[in-house]
């Protein structure tokens, strides 16, 4: 029965403990959480917390080392005198026994402890105590009348046995050893010295116990002193450490403090300057830079804002001739046939640049309005399938004019996004085009792919690509991979830069991939719902051929084919084959990654720019 209620005491006190270390270790794991973070993100923390730990080994080592000291000096004092002592006390008493003329049995114990009781020093304080034992195997004389005698509650047990062994095997030779015998209800450290006396031809085995309470106390109080002025020295440490790492530290801290403010645009901030040392001049330093950084971004700014408007300016007052010379090589242009060769081509020139002219026009009247912030995002709901095929529609006379094929590879049914489609008709419009020039006359593969958060359209090309350096800076405004190829539509170095401009209103990614002498790939990525951050492209940036989908679940629609008789473009060295148009392929687009992404935030949180090229795994 008691077996059984001490197993279910066990088992309640088993559940309490586990229930009081399941609430225990959250708090633990947060404590160990907080100085974690503590000590990777404060100087000042971590200064002081290493000073202490090396001060508190450092109290550590010394201490131990000046308490062993002055513990073998104690001790050593107290053997010394201990064994002085001993040897006299010891010819004391032989010389007691020697000179002894006692017969009777009363009289020898009578005197024995008579001696021994001298020995032991009673008084206010017993100085020594004793243990006396007659040595064993002794079987003469058998008329003994003392085999033993001790001092009070001690016993010849407390002796070590290699200390009785040592004395009975010696002569006359005194040895110690420490040990430990009782006190009331204490134990206390002591020595034992031992020595032989011989009484009435028996020989006898007298240990002088010596204790050592008084020294042990001197220790322990030395050693209580010890701790606290190393606790009260560490401590002192640990302030001072914290005061000096605090008049270095806070500077920096501030320092910091003012330089995320001055990142996120308050050049007006400046550091407080205190006195003439080296953090004063440090900050004195800090804020001439900061003015001088405040000056420089004013000006550049400035600057920025003058050449914006008169951008702005000069696009809207040559809107007005721009429009009256237009009319006039329009006239000019319907009235060519009567003009002889020379005059006929002036006027095709004329009317040809004037367009050219004024698209540029409109293309800087775009980017000025980027740049002033007036652009806004007109969203509405549309089927961007219908978009894009719209779009490969309205360049159709581009497509048959380089002979090349487009292809539209899109979901079966509607993806509907929160989109301004004039804004996504004009990107689409403008990376078709720029496939289409570029493209060598082969195939331009246009495929859509929606996921649940967002939709992606990728243009593909096969023709004489780009390099990774080249598709990071395909973006910027007016810039071109080779300065000296003739433009033969477009040509204002606006357009991928615009088309930027309008994937970040609508918080999307606008990325390119190429390769040399293997096309391009662009994919525009677009939330399906406004403010609906993306995470990832239902498409591929660098593209994988493979064959066609299932049937039924995507449809592959060839738009446009190149005329029968256009003869296609020679194929660049080292370029990969090419498919016939009676065997299209579409090209497989799943997952996410690239290279000259621009648009809104990217999956890492980044902001919007250059991407190395690289790929997801499938949405």
């Amino acid at each position: 029965m008691w077996a059984k209620r001490a197993r279910i005491v066990g088992v309640r006190v088993a559940r309490l403990v586990r229930t009081g270390m399941q609430r225990l270790l959250p708090g633990i794991r947060y404590l160990l959480r907080e100085l974690h973070r503590k000590w990777r993100r404060s100087l000042q923390f971590r200064t002081v917390l290493t000073t202490l730990m090396l001060a508190i080994g450092s109290f550590a080592v010394v201490g131990a080392y000046l308490s062993n000291q002055i513990a073998n000096n104690l001790f050593q004092e107290r053997l010394a005198q201990a064994e002085s002592e001993s040897r006299y006390n010891v010819k004391q008493v032989q010389d007691t026994f020697d000179g002894a003329q006692v017969t009777d049995q009363s009289s020898v114990i009578t005197l024995v402890y008579d001696t021994l009781n001298a020995v032991e020093g009673r008084g206010s304080v017993i100085q020594r105590r004793y243990v006396f034992e007659a040595m064993p195997e002794q079987t003469k004389p058998r008329n003994r009348w003392v085999e033993s005698r001790a001092s009070d509650q001690l016993t010849i047990g407390v002796i070590p046995p290699d200390l009785r062994k040592a004395v009975q095997d010696s002569g006359k030779d005194q040895y110690w050893a420490s040990t430990q015998f009782p006190v009331g209800t204490e134990d206390r450290p002591g020595i034992a010295v031992g020595n032989k006396v011989t009484f009435n031809g028996t020989v006898y085995e007298l240990y002088l116990i010596y204790d050592l309470n008084t020294a042990q106390k001197t220790l322990d109080e030395i050693q209580n002193v010890l701790l606290a002025g190393g606790a009260l020295l560490v401590l002192m440490i640990g302030g001072v450490a914290w005061y000096v790492t605090r008049n270095v530290v806070s500077p920096v801290s501030h320092a910091a403090v003012v330089s995320e403010k001055l990142a996120a645009g308050q050049l007006q901030e400046r550091m407080v300057v205190k006195g003439e040392d080296e953090v004063a001049r440090l900050g004195a330093s800090f804020n001439h830079m900061a003015a001088s950084l405040q000056e420089q971004i004013t000006q550049l700014a400035t600057l920025s804002q003058m050449q914006q408007r008169f951008v702005s300016d000069v696009s809207h007052e040559l809107r007005t001739p721009l429009t009256t010379v237009r009319m006039a090589a329009e006239v000019l242009y319907d009235a060519r046939e009567d003009f002889d060769p020379i005059n006929k081509r002036s006027a095709e020139l004329l009317y040809n640049q004037v367009e050219r002219f004024q698209s540029l026009l409109a293309d800087l009247l775009e980017i000025s309005r980027f740049d002033a912030g007036a652009a806004t995002l007109d969203a509405e709901p549309t089927d961007i399938v219908q978009l894009v095929a719209q779009v490969i529609e309205a360049v159709a006379p581009v497509a048959a004019e380089y002979g090349s094929a487009v292809t539209l590879n899109a979901p079966a049914g509607s993806v509907i996004v929160d989109m301004d489609d004039r804004r996504i008709d004009r990107i689409l419009r403008n990376l078709i085009l720029n496939a289409l020039e570029h493209g060598e006359g082969r195939p331009v593969n246009v495929s859509v792919a929606a996921s649940d958060t967002a939709v992606a359209v990728a243009v593909r090309d096969h023709g004489i690509g780009m390099t990774p350096a080249e598709a990071a800076r395909v973006f910027d405004r007016f810039w071109r991979a080779d300065p000296a190829r003739a433009r033969t539509t477009g040509g204002s170095g606006l357009g991928l830069s615009i088309a930027a401009e309008d994937t970040k209103l609508h918080d999307g990614w606008l990325q390119a991939w190429g390769s040399k002498d293997y096309g391009s790939n662009f994919r525009l990525t677009l939330p399906l719902r406004r403010d609906e951050p993306i995470t990832r492209s239902p498409l591929q940036l660098e593209p994988v051929n493979v064959g066609l989908p299932v049937a039924g679940s995507q449809r592959t629609v060839v738009l446009l084919d190149p005329p029968v008789a256009a003869e296609a473009p020679a194929r660049t060295p080292g370029a990969v084959a090419r498919e016939t148009m009676a065997d299209r392929f579409t090209e497989d687009f799943t997952g996410d990654g690239g290279n000259g992404a621009v648009g809104g935030p990217t999956p890492d949180g980044a902001p919007a720019g250059p991407r190395e090229i690289g790929t997801e795994g499938r949405a």
